[in-house]
């Protein structure tokens, strides 16, 4: 019986600083260096510059890229890698409406084909979530696309570990075929504000000399109200947005819209609150009504209403690995190209409170970056490496590795062993 031994790509991060040299850098926060280079050391960007500029120390590894493009990790708002397998799927809880309580992290699987088809595509940080056929559907968690384990992969590995998925629309109203609540979007909205309503009384008496016993779910909420924890709040219609935004203005908390499909109709709404959109660009609406009018403009105009935006997949809605086609589209159809990949990069950070960290190529920020073999928005160009905190975790090179780019959910069949030493 053969056994088929793979590299670790995801082994500890080198010994001695590595200087890529010969490339063009898209830094996203400082343009375009034509003519750069950066220097890595173990999981830290040392410098980022102007080839003549950049100082390489003594012992680094230099490797020459021939002119290929160093470009951020891929940061993506909102994904349910690991979460939603073939013949399988933990995304929704029906067994109600209201699910604050749940953890996506507790159903990630971290070795699953969809998170490293994800990494192949240039993803390097996913906020992944619960899905969106409750009004709360639980806690999402901020996540490092590397590793065997979520421990491997959580950002913060202690206190609150992501934000909250909250939805409405059509797909709350699920649970009008078990003839319970809710049924309309009516009740959806009723709904989260009794819940809204029910966390302020409780962190009322939290304060009082006599507290009440602790209720589980209602403490995640309470950190919501208290501006710890932001809400992903999956929308599509215009009429569905401005829900949404009623309920920030009520409650005061902090919101991700995600989705946001008739965006473009309510932009300026949007942009009075300087509310930040992470949006989706899909081929054709397909069979949900909610999308049935889409605009390939959404993008544009919601920027030029100067609304900060990240562009996400929804995977498996749009595969991980079609981020950059996404962002092409989206410029394709009026939206400029600095702030397409703004959207993929630097945006997305912000709004996970992690700008400070990733989302641009900058000294001192984590070293999760890609190698292209060209102009990222263009159809032709392939992701050829991803490194996360200074560690290669995928070469195109590699045959298991180009599979998880180019091939279906099957590779994970061919290829069960997901990290071997190299």
């Amino acid at each position: 019986m053969k056994t088929l031994v793979l590299f670790l790509l995801a082994a500890a991060a080198s010994a001695r600083p590595i200087a890529f040299t010969n490339a063009r850098l898209y830094t996203i926060s400082r343009g375009i260096i034509a003519h750069g280079a950066m220097v890595v050391d173990n999981n830290k960007i040392l410098e980022v510059d102007e080839a003549g500029r950049v100082r390489i120390p003594p012992g680094a590894e230099v490797r020459d890229l021939g002119g290929k493009v160093l470009f951020p990790g891929i940061v993506d708002t909102h994904s349910h890698i690991g979460l939603a397998q073939v013949g399988n799927q933990d995304v929704n809880e029906s067994s109600g409406p209201s699910q604050p309580i749940l953890r996506a992290l507790d159903a990630i699987l971290m070795t699953d084909a969809t998170v490293r088809a994800a990494v192949a595509g240039g993803v390097t940080t996913a906020n992944i979530m619960p899905g969106s056929g409750n009004v709360m559907g639980g806690q999402t968690a901020y996540v490092k696309l590397r590793g065997r384990t979520i421990e491997d992969g959580l950002i913060f590995k202690t206190g609150l570990q992501g934000g909250m998925k909250m939805a409405n629309g059509e797909n709350p109203k699920g649970y009008a075929s078990r003839d319970q609540a809710p049924k309309t979007r009516m009740a959806v909205a009723a709904l989260q504000r009794r819940l809204f309503v029910r966390a302020l009384e409780y962190k009322r008496k939290l304060a009082s000399p006599q507290p009440p016993d602790r209720d589980l779910e209602l403490e995640p909420i309470v950190e919501i109200l208290d501006g710890q924890r932001t809400v992903h709040f999956h929308t599509h219609r215009a009429d569905d947005i401005m829900t949404v935004l009623r309920l920030a203005d009520e409650f005061h908390f902090k919101v991700v819209l995600q989705h946001v499909t008739e965006g473009y109709k309510v932009a300026d709404e949007i942009a009075r609150r300087r509310v930040p959109v992470s949006f989706i660009v899909i081929d054709s609406p397909g069979g949900k009504l909610e999308a049935a009018d889409y605009s390939p403009a959404n993008g544009a105009i919601m920027e030029k209403a100067g609304i900060k935006l990240a562009i996400h997949s929804d995977d498996w809605i749009v595969s991980s690995r079609f981020l950059f086609r996404e962002a092409g589209l989206a410029v394709r159809d009026g939206m400029s190209e600095e702030g397409a990949l703004r959207a993929l990069t630097l945006n997305p950070a912000e709004m996970l409170g992690l700008g400070d960290r990733i989302g641009s190529l900058e000294p001192g920020k984590d070293a999760d970056f890609l190698v292209l073999s060209g102009d990222p928005l263009s159809v032709y160009t392939h992701v050829l490496e991803t490194w996360i905190d200074g560690e290669r975790v995928f070469d195109r090179s590699r045959l298991p590795d180009r599979l998880y780019q180019t091939g279906g959910a099957g590779v994970a069949g061919r290829y069960p062993v997901e990290v071997v030493k190299q």
